[in-house]
């Protein structure tokens, strides 16, 4: 899609409210609300985040419902807009932290300080940048009296963190009634810019690797640890997890990566293929660590665990890994996975989830193109697939065609991606206004 042509088909306007105000002040007080998730429920949950939310829009009229599944694990659901006869367009992110250890900040993870231009916080880029950018656009439109054309569905959700079983998955098994009438959805990680060659090349999630935690096992013949053993749990388990951790997986591009590929090629002036993937992914600097891990499938010894005393050999031991697989290379990675770990391992899941990928194209994706152009014109906007995984992978099981986009006009110098459950998580005050007028503009051309 040309930039320009979809810039200059962005409708002019006289904007009469700033979409932007209250983005700054939201994103504080929301990592001010501590919704650390633990993976257990013995954190502060987020009940709290959720009346705050549904309290704010309440202020402007819009009426919501707190869902809980368990006490304390929060959602929030609320529909505004419409009349046109359209579908919804569901917009969602998550109200949950991963928890932050004070002691390694530079600032307290939970005060939403302002420092340097920019605000610091636990969730200030996973996702409660998103969230403010969201309830700052909703919040100026009601209030001026510019619903958007089409329904959208506002979903704030507990638990994404870990799996989302209080979350988007409770939505969709017992709440389904809810959402079942969306088409298209939009929520986290996808919009923000990465600098390639001195051009700003703005990211749109588009697919996401599906997620196999997996726990090994190996059983063998329990002994004193000063014999001769050739059937020894720990030995077998510890060949099994090397092997798996120094595979070299082949890279494999889906319809996705072939598409921001060859927008990176352009500008490196070279034909995008296979073999020179790697060197293109390159091309994004920092951003690389999190590109490069989605043109291959992955496997990440991340747990070891045997035996109780030095010299006993155990019955049974035991690893977790952490593997993540392409959009149709589901097969060939489980097959990989099982050779390397040779005879004799056990593999259980302790969570599965599919991968999935929607197609760049559409009504929807030219908002967003349009959105991002007419503020930054002389960027390029270009789908990604997303390593890790989102709320995304439960709403598409309500046939959803799903999107990340929560745009950030960031400094070529910020190591974004490191800042995702990172150390000194923040983001720039001038990203968040960029983020809000974008996401402005895109509600007024859904």
């Amino acid at each position: 899609m040309d930039g320009m042509d979809a810039a200059s088909a962005q409708p002019s306007r006289d904007l009469s409210y700033d979409p932007a105000k209250e983005v700054v002040q939201l994103c504080q007080e929301l990592i001010r609300i501590d919704t650390s998730n633990y993976g257990t429920d013995d954190g502060p949950g987020e009940r709290k985040a959720a009346e705050y939310v549904a309290g704010l829009l309440d202020e402007v009229g819009i009426d919501s419902q707190v869902i809980e599944g368990q006490p304390g694990r929060a959602n929030v659901v609320a529909r505004w807009g419409g009349g046109d006869g359209r579908a919804p367009l569901l917009l969602h992110g998550h109200l949950d932290v991963v928890p932050a250890e004070a002691s390694d900040w530079r600032v307290d993870p939970f005060s939403g300080e302002v420092e340097d231009g920019q605000v610091w916080g636990r969730g200030a880029v996973d996702m409660k940048d998103f969230d403010a950018m969201l309830l700052s656009v909703v919040r100026a439109r009601a209030a001026a009296g510019a619903a958007p054309d089409r329904e959208v569905v506002l979903c704030f959700t507990a638990d994404e963190e870990a799996g989302g079983g209080h979350g988007a998955k409770l939505l969709v098994e017992q709440h389904a009634d809810l959402l079942a009438d969306c088409t298209e959805a939009v929520g986290e990680v996808g919009g923000f810019s990465a600098t390639v060659r001195g051009r700003r090349v703005y990211l749109i999630e588009a697919a996401e690797k599906g997620m196999a935690w997996m726990r090994l096992t190996a059983r063998g013949r329990a002994g004193h640890g000063s014999m001769i053993n050739a059937d020894n749990a720990v030995t077998r388990l510890a060949g099994a997890v090397g092997r798996i951790g120094a595979h070299q997986w082949p890279v494999r591009l889906t319809p996705t990566m072939e598409v921001l590929l060859a927008t990176i090629g352009e500008l490196a002036g070279t034909e995008a293929t296979p073999d020179n993937a790697e060197a293109l992914v390159e091309e994004f600097g920092d951003a690389a660590k999190m590109i490069g891990a989605v043109i291959r499938n992955t496997a990440n010894p991340t747990m070891l665990k045997a035996g109780y005393k030095t010299n006993v050999i155990p019955t049974d031991a035991h690893a977790t890994i952490d593997g993540r697989f392409l959009p149709g290379y589901e097969d060939e990675f489980f097959a990989t996975l099982h050779e390397l770990a040779g005879d004799g391992i056990e593999f259980d899941f302790e969570s599965k989830q599919d991968p999935w990928e929607t197609p760049y194209d559409g009504d929807l994706v030219a908002a967003m193109t349009r959105s991002l152009m007419a503020e930054d014109p002389e960027a390029l906007v270009a789908p990604f697939l997303m390593s890790g995984g989102t709320d995304a992978k439960h709403f598409r099981k309500l046939d959803m065609r799903s999107y990340g986009f929560a745009p950030l006009r960031l400094p070529a110098d910020l190591d974004f991606t490191a800042l995702f459950h990172g150390v000194d998580e923040r983001v720039p005050v001038d990203a968040l206004e960029f983020g809000a007028r974008v996401f402005d503009r895109f509600l007024d051309d859904i």
